[in-house]
């Protein structure tokens, strides 16, 4: 049997291929870029947006006379499909240097120092927020700065 070299070439690659992928659920798409075959759906690793960010806000800060509603506080709305566009690479009204999200950087995030109580410390102004009510717990802050951290998706 002959072979021509573009035959044999093929043939050898895709016994590379299969036997480098065999038995551990990955390939490459048309773009030679790793696939996973195995029918589970890859996660955003850390927190996302709208799974847990999002609730934080709807539950503390977007409110009526806060960041909800018609008229929110510093123009700054956390309403649910509205937070994304009103804080990520948004000054600060009240520290204009300071981006309210600054992705990948929660300690040049002015939200991020106004929840955890810190804003002086950036020459800011004002009151821990949620203002008037009780601080946002450890987890809560942790969740927000890791968002942040993790470049503050719109996810």
């Amino acid at each position: 049997m002959k072979f021509s070299v573009s035959t044999v070439g093929i043939v050898v690659s895709v016994a590379i291929f299969l036997n480098a992928c065999a038995g551990d659920g990955t390939g490459l798409d048309a773009n030679g870029l790793p696939t996973d075959t195995t029918g589970g759906d890859p996660q955003p690793a850390g927190p996302t947006l709208s799974n847990d960010v999002q609730p934080i806000f709807s539950s503390n800060c977007a409110l009526s006379g806060c960041h909800g509603g018609t008229s929110p506080q510093q123009n700054q709305n956390l309403s649910t499909g509205l937070t994304f566009s009103n804080v990520v690479d948004v000054p600060s009204m009240e520290v204009p240097s300071l981006a309210r999200i600054r992705p990948g950087q929660p300690d040049s995030s002015y939200l991020v120092h106004k929840i955890s109580g810190t804003q002086a410390s950036v020459g800011g102004v004002g009151g821990r927020m949620p203002l008037g009510g009780a601080p946002l717990s450890a987890t809560e802050i942790q969740t927000i700065r890791q968002w942040v951290e993790n470049g503050a998706l719109d996810n």
